[in-house]
């Protein structure tokens, strides 16, 4: 470029890619100073003030404001480097900081779009078999309650989000409500619970639990929670005929419920109980003579 003696604020803003009221601003705070004709008053920028913007570019995209800019470049502090440094670990924690929320913010949105993926495959393949599954060991934090057969308030549950930000900490992923009895639940009556999910940040061992690391009889349910016993009766059949006994909890773990659609023939819910199989005890046969 030829280095010219006097630049308009049109050349300026043409030159270096930045638009006017940008550099009148900059004018303004002294960020970016031009000069004045004696004759005319016009305002013009010397070949520094070109330089500057390119400097400011760079500040502006590492997320320094405007005024930390401006002790940078005119360096007037006693220790100049020092205050620099000082405000660039600042800036680093900040980012650091920003991150971490970035992190927990893109966890959160991509567990959630994970559900919606698996409830819409469920549905649109009509999966309701029943199988036997080995469940990876997961923690989850915990809170124990009674179910008082509201099973919306006991997903959408204001006491676990309650309890939750008094641990100073986020969830993520699917609701899984643990039933103390899956019989009870058949019938919809009170018992004692436990409302499982996991957590964005880290919790300490006496907050949480383990789930999984055992087979499981599992099967999806599709539509409202009211008619839900039918899928658990289906579980109870199927492990007759096959040859499983079932444990007394079961786990319901919510897909898609009330946190997603008001349509309750979406809901996808995925229930899973304990099994092991029966042991048969064959008698002894003398041997043929």
């Amino acid at each position: 470029m030829k280095q010219q003696t006097k630049y308009s604020i049109g050349d300026v803003s043409q030159i270096c890619n930045i638009s006017k009221k940008a550099l009148r601003y900059y004018d303004k705070i002294g960020l970016i100073t031009s000069q004045r004709q004696d004759y005319n008053n016009y305002r013009y920028y010397t070949h520094e003030s070109l330089l500057a913007v390119p400097v400011i570019k760079y500040y502006k995209q590492m997320g320094f404001k405007l005024d930390e800019m401006r002790e940078f470049i005119e360096g007037s502090t006693a220790n100049v480097y020092r205050a620099i440094r000082n405000s660039f670990l600042s800036k680093i924690q900040e980012l650091e900081k920003e991150q971490e929320e970035i992190r927990r913010k893109h966890m959160s949105v991509k567990d959630w779009y994970d559900l919606i993926l698996e409830a819409e495959m469920v549905i649109d393949n009509n999966i309701q078999e029943v199988s036997i599954k080995y469940i990876e060991p997961s923690r989850y934090l915990f809170l124990n309650q009674t179910y008082d057969t509201n099973i919306k308030a006991a997903i959408i549950n204001i006491d676990f989000t309650n309890y939750v930000e008094s641990l100073n900490n986020e969830i993520t992923g699917p609701v899984i409500l643990n039933f103390s009895s899956h019989a009870a639940r058949m019938k919809d009556k009170e018992q004692p619970v436990r409302i499982l999910q996991k957590t964005l940040m880290p919790c300490h061992d006496e907050y949480t639990t383990d789930m999984g690391g055992h087979m499981m009889a599992a099967c999806y349910h599709i539509g409202p929670h009211e008619d839900i016993a039918e899928t658990y009766k289906k579980i109870r059949r199927w492990a007759r005929q096959h040859g499983y006994t079932l444990g007394d909890e079961s786990y319901e773990r919510y897909v898609t419920d009330y946190w997603t659609t008001r349509n309750s023939a979406k809901f996808v819910t995925e229930i899973m109980i304990k099994a092991s199989r029966q042991t048969v005890v064959v008698p002894e046969q003398e041997d043929e003579l």
